[in-house]
């Protein structure tokens, strides 16, 4: 079927042919030389330099036009912002080509082409920093209209471009007339880049594992499954890394490091996407009370490269990196809530107390996911500023190694800030008969119908069975991190392309 057209659309085809009649390239193949961008020109700009103004070289897209007899005045958008331009007729087009500019800039340059200027920067009687174009080179034309911004009966501007559908799935568009989302992801990238440092600089290694897995282990979760057909055998999407970075510490590695793109197939929420970024770290000789300490100053240092401050404000909330990290255990936070000690307590009698509190029991439901779904349902929304929940039940926590103190739990923490989890990790265990123990528990949890339950890596314990150091663990979502330091309340608001039903075609 033939793509329908607006009307705009046509109109812009249409002067796409006109510019070529004038003898005018719309999408040139050389490059264009650019030797200055907007927030630079505007911030070191001086009234009082004297002798020949500046002379720059800048292009971008132009994002307003205002043409007034003899003159025009752009608006032009470059990686860095807004600048105006100032063009006259006599300057551009001198003698018998003043037709052509009435006609070019009047009818032929739309809001969003994207243009090259070279001229002199000066400013305006009414103050305005601005660059006197003294030649243009078109650099491509834009055939679709942007949205812009509309006024209602009543005066009231609507911003014409607001529908998350909309901008998740044209992040393009969305980028271009909603500038701050831009930032969003300047941010993010200097989240990672500090995150990065910080490991560096404690003398970790960053490493890359496999997507594709023949064995999707590390985590509780559903995969996805594909399909090799040279070697004609299943293999699925990583769930997680933590298998493969645990065998380079058996290989003896002191420290490694990696940011993963994971993928489970999941549900999607305000915190999942079936697509999200992890970073796992693994680090020799260490325990997770050591973790503890060590990821606090990495949060730290991490909240103040992306606003200058430990204190973050997500949704109204101040949330303070800063202090020390509160510290709770999970089954005593629930004991708090209910009264009742859910370690002593049997399956049948946890289902009866999550129906008690209003929380879901299915028949595929151990003991450690019953506790896991109480804590969820009574604890984890209050916890709004950085909290460290430790000492997991066994049950939940089939690759971390037994307590010290009490073998009912494990050597966990989850760290929780603004009531979602944001880490997770352990006193790793490195006993492969226990290991195998606990990967036979999770198989019988299969059989039940827990489609999450971690499957068994034989080449992992036969790793585990050459021997691993003591390590300490721990993942993080950095797209939940990035949320909670870009105050966006959903995770598709820092994901530049999150994933999306398909579109829908008339």
């Amino acid at each position: 079927m033939a793509e329908q057209l607006t009307e705009q659309e046509v109109y812009r085809r249409q002067s796409l042919q006109k510019i070529r009649e004038m003898g005018i390239e719309p999408f040139p193949a050389a490059a264009y030389s650019v030797n200055a961008h907007s927030k630079e020109i505007i911030a070191s700009f001086k009234d009082d330099e004297g002798g020949e103004p500046r002379q720059v070289c800048i292009a971008g897209r132009v994002m307003g036009i205002r043409v007034m007899g003899k003159a025009a005045f752009l608006v032009l958008r470059d990686s860095e912002g807004d600048i105006q331009v100032y063009i006259t007729r006599d300057d551009l087009a001198p003698g018998e080509d003043k037709a052509l500019y009435n006609e070019f800039f009047k009818k032929h340059l739309h809001l969003g082409d994207f243009i090259g200027v070279k001229g002199f920067v000066f400013r305006t009687r009414t103050g305005e920093i601005t660059v006197h174009m003294q030649e243009l080179t078109f650099l491509a034309k834009s055939l679709r209209p942007l949205p812009t911004p509309k006024t209602d009966d009543q005066g009231v501007v609507h911003d014409a471009f607001t529908d998350p559908e909309l901008r998740y799935r044209m992040r393009y568009v969305d980028l271009v007339v909603n500038p701050a989302v831009k930032e969003t992801f300047l941010k993010r990238t200097r989240i990672f880049n500090a995150m990065r440092a910080c490991f560096q600089e404690s003398g970790y290694v960053e490493v890359d594992t496999p997507v594709l897995q023949p064995i999707p282990g590390g985590a509780a979760a559903r995969p996805f499954e594909t399909h090799h057909n040279a070697l004609d055998m299943p293999l699925f999407l990583r769930i997680a890394n933590e298998l493969y970075l645990k065998r380079l510490i058996v290989g003896g590695f002191d420290g490694v490091f990696e940011f993963s793109r994971n993928f489970r197939n999941e549900g999607m929420d305000r915190t999942h996407n079936p697509e999200f970024t992890v970073m796992e770290l693994y680090v020799a000789y260490k325990d997770y009370r050591w973790m503890m300490d060590y990821i606090e100053g990495v949060f730290r240092t991490v909240a103040t490269a992306a606003n200058g401050s430990t204190t973050a404000t997500f949704q109204g909330k101040a949330i303070d990196f800063g202090k020390p990290f509160r510290r709770i255990t999970m089954c005593g936070s629930i004991q708090e809530k209910t009264g009742k000690d859910v370690l002593a307590m049997d399956e049948r009698e946890l289902g009866e107390l999550c129906k008690q509190h209003g929380v879901e029991v299915t028949a595929a439901m151990g003991k450690g996911k019953l506790i896991d779904e109480l804590f969820s349902a009574l604890v984890q929304p209050e916890l709004v500023q950085p909290t460290f929940v430790m000492d997991f039940p066994v049950e939940m926590s089939p690759l971390c190694k037994k307590h010290r103190d009490d073998p009912r739990l494990t050597e966990r923490f989850e760290l929780f800030v603004a009531g979602f989890e944001v880490a997770n990790a352990y006193s790793e265990l490195n006993d492969p008969i226990d290991q195998r123990e606990r990967f036979e528990e999770q198989m019988k949890l299969m059989a039940r119908g827990d489609d999450e339950a971690m499957f068994i890596d034989q080449d992992f314990l036969r790793a585990l069975e050459y021997g691993m150091p003591p390590t300490s663990g721990i993942g993080i979502g950095m797209d939940r991190l990035v949320m909670l330091l870009t105050d966006n309340p959903a995770i598709q608001e820092v994901l530049l392309f999150p994933q999306m039903r398909p579109e829908k075609v008339d």
